[in-house]
């Protein structure tokens, strides 16, 4: 499941992922390189079932468009190895309003405050 979540446009199913009720202090990094992509400090329970972010670190995303489903998101991917974490809508808290909804299994969690790559 992860390799066809990071490596495709697939998703887990919703309230799967042990992350999403991960609530300490520390740093999420890609599952596939371990790079760096958000801090536990911008995560929030959104009630979608996925772990939540409002903001990623500098420079540890990108985005693309995705037209599958009939309709059009953004697709999120990491910055290094350019694997599938989900994806980013403008229903989030602020300060951003954003709502980075990223796949469990697409992250690795990293406790402490040090950012990792």
């Amino acid at each position: 499941d992860q390799y066809r979540i990071l490596r495709g446009p697939a998703a887990e199913r919703a309230f799967t992922s042990p992350l999403n009720d991960e609530k300490r202090s520390g740093t999420f990094v890609c599952a596939g390189c371990g790079h760096s992509l958000f801090s536990s400090r911008t995560k929030f329970d959104s009630g979608t079932g996925w772990p939540s972010f409002w903001e990623p670190l500098d420079t540890a995303v990108g985005t693309s468009v995705d037209r599958s489903l009939l309709m059009v998101r953004t697709e999120v991917h990491c910055a290094r190895c350019g694997g599938h974490l989900g994806h980013v809508f403008d229903d989030g808290p602020r300060p951003t309003g954003l709502r980075y909804c990223i796949n469990g299994l697409a992250l690795r969690f990293v406790m402490g405050s040090g950012v990792i790559s």
